[in-house]
């Protein structure tokens, strides 16, 4: 069945569509169709024989996105999603260069059955390194210095260069870890996140014919949200581009709020200084809201300077206007909200997951939930504990890791001694120093168990390790994944060392088999595409659609959904915007886009929310109404005060905004404690941070609730 391509498409983007020849900037304002557009124009390039589906590159920001562009472009072609080979390379940037290095990694000396290591086993490193070199790890923490290495890589700042300009006492530890790290990422055959971009940068930099190949193979480049590119990121689309320039780059500089990742908007700015004799197409039709919030957006959004110029429209209709709230405090707030809510839901054919609340910083969300808690609202935080996050799921991926990547020291420390072996920490540190003293691989060491420092009872257990591992690894390119974790399950005895007998072994058991459905369900390749797919994931990824809750995130995390309403909690000076950000213009106009991300969010209703006093990080804080509010024309708004303020004045003491010095009492939880909660029901700690836990319940997911408040019993 032919499709035609143009008939749900604007003038605009028709034309976005049409033009193929040369470098192409579409400014596409918020919810002006632009995954639309672009998965439009990857199948009229295929469409119109301009370009083989391999010879197109379409870069996205999460594997979500790429997910969706390639079932959309599937689906107007009439082609299958899945098939690799007929499929253009549509992906992340991780995703893609990934997909590079195993194929040309060699050139470079990268051992193509690389491991990719996450955030939390780089820090594992870094922190063996501190240990190594006896760095006090609650000076340096192991979190600080991997952000600092992080930084480097993406700005392509090399050991030799970040230790020659380090100056700060933080800077330092890094410079005398960072080639430690980078000695042992190789030792290890691993490259971290970082990594995956900035190795390909090098690559194409030093070889010629490399680049030549990829430039050759990619005729058409397609980049979204390029206002979100960094250093690295920038300069392998620079070597990837051909001198047909024939380039699309997709963005909204009016939504460039990741500078604290690196992130540098001038790139969109800059980008007919970088490709002469571009076309600049500007989508302003908005899909999405309804005029009052366009317009009390664009109010905000305009006060930057340094910014491109359009102005979107909708054919929506006007709609409510955008309401803005004055309140007495952070409990008022919540309990105002949650009302608001609850009220919507019981008088309009409303569902709690059209709601979200989006604030500022994460530290917003406690007196929030405690409202939700209170009403019995469901809600769900997105940036909660991770599926892939939780301890028995890495264990069990370290040990696929081991399977394909025989030199993963860090999985090796994971799963050496889970389930237990009865080996001790001494007997683990005698094999791995006797290994690094006799300059042997970990698979070679296992040959040499007699030569080693060990009792008969941990040589034993070495022994049944390295056979069990060595037997795994024999069939793991002749099954299936899925196939390969049932073995691995069974010869390991993993689910029986998880079942105990608590609702904690029962919850953990029922991670590992839904890990086994993530297996069943993949159609990606082996190992290694497996091992590739569940690195890559991101939070919002796995951010569910189906569950009925309200939305709590913060403004950062919101970018790219939409909501019918839309509640912005903490408008105030030194929040929104943020007190860090108030003293530089850069930092202020950043806050203001991120501000206008907030309310671009909301499809048909907005709520912005201030109030008199608030209680932030244990101070209690008078701070003025945000100027953001004083930038939005009387004309889209409608402002409350007072009856906000009556309602609430005739709730129970348990629900008003009083301020108390009264000490709070916090519950004391660790990881693997079991709780009821009064609405929820019994549930299990996966992860304590701070006075937040992330709690699993029975028939309810997991949930991440603050012990100061969430009315929880310790069983």
């Amino acid at each position: 069945m032919h499709i035609d391509l143009f008939a749900e498409l604007n003038p605009e983007q028709q034309r976005a569509v049409k033009t193929t020849d040369g470098p192409v900037l579409i400014l596409a304002g918020a919810g002006s169709g632009k995954t639309k557009t672009l998965t439009h124009r990857v199948a009229y390039l295929i469409e119109q024989g301009l370009a083989e589906p391999q010879n197109i590159l379409a870069v996205t920001f999460t594997n979500k996105a790429a997910r969706e562009m390639r079932e959309r472009v599937a689906k107007i072609l009439g082609a299958n999603a899945d098939h690799r080979d007929f499929m253009p390379y549509m992906g992340t940037f991780h995703s893609i260069c990934v997909r590079i290095l195993r194929i040309d990694g060699d050139y470079i000396g990268l051992n193509n059955k690389f491991v990719i290591f996450d955030e939390a086993d780089r820090q594992t490193v870094i922190k063996q390194i501190s240990k190594q070199l006896k760095i006090d790890e609650k000076k340096y923490p192991a979190r600080a210095v991997a952000r600092n290495i992080s930084s480097a890589k993406n700005e392509m700042v090399t050991p030799e260069i970040f230790s020659s300009t380090a100056a700060s006492p933080i800077q330092k530890v890094t410079a005398t870890i960072f080639p430690l790290y980078e000695r042992t990422l190789k030792e290890q055959g691993a490259l971290d996140f970082d990594d995956l971009i900035g190795r390909v940068v090098e690559m194409l930099s030093t070889n010629k014919t490399i680049r030549s190949k990829w430039q050759n193979q990619f005729r058409y480049i397609l980049i979204d949200e390029y206002q979100d590119t960094n250093a690295t990121q920038y300069a392998l689309i620079k070597l990837l581009t051909n001198k047909d320039n024939n380039i699309c780059v997709v963005g909204d500089d009016w939504q460039s709020v990741y500078s604290f990742r690196g992130a540098d908007f001038r790139n969109i700015l800059n980008f007919e200084r970088d490709f002469p004799k571009s076309t600049i197409i500007k989508l302003e039709q908005n899909y999405r809201s309804t005029k009052n919030i366009l317009d009390a957006a664009h109010a905000v959004i305009t006060k930057n300077k340094l910014r491109s110029d359009k102005k979107l429209w909708t054919a929506a209709g006007v709609g409510k206007p955008v309401q803005i709230t004055h309140i007495y405090d952070e409990r008022a707030e919540g309990e105002t909200i949650t009302r608001r809510i609850q009220t919507i839901i019981d008088t309009q054919s409303r569902r709690y997951q059209d709601f979200a609340l989006l604030y500022r910083t994460n530290a917003q969300s406690r007196s929030l939930e405690e409202q939700f808690i209170r009403r019995a609202i469901p809600y769900k935080i997105v940036g909660g504990v991770r599926f892939y996050d939780r301890a028995e799921v890495k264990d069990v991926v370290a040990y696929m890791r081991l399977i394909y990547q025989p030199e993963d020291l860090v999985s090796f420390g994971r799963i050496i001694n889970v389930p237990t072996r009865g080996l001790g920490p001494k007997s683990i540190q005698n094999f791995l120093d006797w290994r690094q003293t006799n300059g042997v691989t970990l698979d070679e060491a296992f040959n040499h168990l007699d030569q080693i420092n060990l009792t008969p009872k941990a040589k034993n257990a070495f022994k049944e390790f390295a056979i069990t591992i060595r037997n795994l690894r024999s069939i793991s390119e002749e099954v299936t994944v899925d196939e390969l974790l049932n073995c691995l399950l069974d010869q390991t005895g993993y689910l029986k060392y998880l079942e105990d007998g608590s609702i904690q072994g029962e919850t953990r058991v029922e991670n590992v088999r839904e890990l086994e459905s993530v297996a069943k369900g993949f159609a990606g390749g082996g190992l290694s595409s497996f091992l590739e797919e569940i690195a890559l994931i991101s939070d919002l990824d796995g951010l569910s659609e189906s569950q009925d809750a309200v939305t709590l995130m913060t403004l950062h995390s919101a970018k790219g959904l939409e909501f019918p309403i839309v509640f912005m909690p903490g408008m105030e000076e030194g929040l929104m915007p943020h007190s860090q950000s108030i003293s530089e213009q850069s930092g202020m106009e950043e806050e203001r886009r991120l501000c206008y991300v907030g309310m671009t969010r909301a499809r048909e209703e907005l709520h912005l929310f201030y109030t008199t006093q608030r209680i932030l990080y244990g101070v209690v804080q008078h701070n003025p109404p945000s100027r953001f509010l004083s930038d939005i024309d009387s004309e889209f708004i409608t402002q409350s005060s007072s009856i906000e303020q009556q309602q609430i004045a005739t709730m129970p003491d348990s629900f008003t905004g009083k301020i108390t010095n009264e000490p709070r009492y916090v519950l004391e939880l660790n990881a693997g404690d079991q709780v009821r909660h009064q609405y929820f029901g019994v549930g299990v700690v996966i992860e304590v941070e701070g006075e937040n836990a992330a709690i699993q319940f029975k028939n309810k997911g997991t949930m991440m609730l603050n012990l100061t408040f969430a009315p929880l019993e310790k069983l």
